[in-house]
């Protein structure tokens, strides 16, 4: 059982052949979309889990650690991760030290699209600092061009919004302590990171239809703003999958029409990533079960997904010359080579309730911080109390 659906589920089912014509093992995969983690919880309590799942967020995976519903990977398994996986991504599907989670799809969360032809057409080069991101910003909205559509609308847009400001604000350690709740959303380093987002966020002619405009706006019409046929914006910030949607969508063509540059650091040469990803972890220890994760740890199983196209990989055997574009292919390239500066989604790190529900927890906050990004202490004020709560500290 995993989150994909529509294409998506049409990629992995072609990856799950490869298993089954090596093996002779019949896979069925159940998509369960939004409803996840209330269908996996269902079906733990009934006694009927799947063998394998796939969990969007890491806070899940240590959900479930600590229910007991997971079982740890065996040491072959093991090895197939440190035969293939690159740098942290052997680590990220860890529980205090206990690996459970084998990371196929994964996510450059720290990337700004841009739109090729209106950038030619006024001369504009993609920004190298955060400074010379504003400048670009007002500039195009100077001569009337949308700088940026944001998908205000769906709340985990924000939350990217706002650990790629903080991972460069704050630094990775902080991040790291932001993450395990070791200090409050009250500390100094949000201030810092929400007045930096407030330099964009409030200016409403800095985005397609202004603030509110932006809270209207859902994530596949973000993209639509920037790339389709009269585009309403020139630029927007999103992860690698937004490839995909420029396929489907639009009349563009990645790598042509639809270019990207790494979302701007405060300073020239940082090259902190912030990645999110999607991990197969076993429910019981059996030998088809833990075989199917061998696989998918491995090239051949990267590579069937790769040349489809829509994914990524942090599989440090394939080149970008794997990939279905050169646009993807560079993306991995670069999850692939992140050294230090490599951070899972920080949301995703979080109790559901405060890092992964509509209407609650950050992505409420930060959508109403979007309205008002003049109350950056009420906004602290606020992301601390739902943390404290989540956490079962107060």
């Amino acid at each position: 059982m995993g989150p994909w659906a529509g294409d998506e589920q049409r990629a992995f089912e072609r990856v799950l052949a490869v298993f089954e014509e090596r093996t002779g093992v019949t896979v069925s995969y159940s998509g369960a979309g939004d409803d996840l983690q209330t269908l996996l919880q269902t079906r733990i309590q009934g006694g009927d889990e799947p063998d394998v799942a796939l969990i969007p967020q890491a806070g899940l995976i240590e959900h479930f650690a600590d229910e007991g519903a997971l079982v740890p990977l065996t040491t072959d398994v093991v090895d197939a991760l440190d035969e293939n996986m690159a740098g942290a991504w052997t680590g990220f599907g860890s529980v205090e030290g206990t690996p459970y989670g084998v990371y196929l799809k994964v996510a450059d969360k720290s990337l700004v699209w841009y739109n090729d032809a209106l950038f030619a057409e006024i001369g504009a080069v993609p920004p190298r600092t955060w400074d010379e991101f504003l400048e670009l910003s007002n500039d195009l909205a100077d001569i009337g061009v949308s700088p940026l559509s944001i998908a205000g609308a769906d709340g985990w847009v924000l939350t990217d919004w706002f650990e790629n400001v903080y991972l460069r604000t704050a630094g990775p350690r902080m991040y790291d302590r932001l993450g395990r709740h070791e200090i409050p959303w009250t500390d100094p380093s949000v201030e810092v990171a929400l007045e930096t987002l407030a330099q964009v966020w409030g200016q409403d002619r800095l985005m397609s239809g202004g603030r509110g405009g932006a809270l209207q706006t859902d994530f596949p019409t973000s993209v639509v703003d920037v790339y389709g046929d009269d585009p309403d914006a020139a630029m927007v910030v999103g992860a690698d999958f937004i490839g995909g949607v420029v396929i489907a969508g639009t009349n563009a063509t990645v790598g042509d029409d639809a270019r990207v540059f790494p979302f701007p650091p405060m300073e020239e040469g940082d090259d902190s990533v912030v990645v999110a990803g999607d991990a197969a972890v076993a429910m019981n220890d059996r030998a088809a079960t833990m075989e199917l994760l061998r696989f998918l740890a491995g090239a051949d199983a990267a590579g069937e997904w790769a040349a489809i196209g829509g994914f990524v990989s942090p599989n440090r055997h394939l080149t970008a010359d794997d990939y279905a574009d050169p646009v993807t292919g560079r993306v991995a390239e670069r999850v692939v080579r992140a050294g230090d500066g490599v951070r899972f989604d920080l949301s995703d790190q979080q109790p559901t309730v405060f890092g992964a529900t509509v209407g609650d927890g950050m992505w409420q906050t930060l959508q109403d911080f979007l309205r008002d990004p003049s109350d950056v202490e009420g906004t602290m004020s606020r992301l601390e109390e739902e943390a404290t709560h989540a956490y079962g500290e107060g």
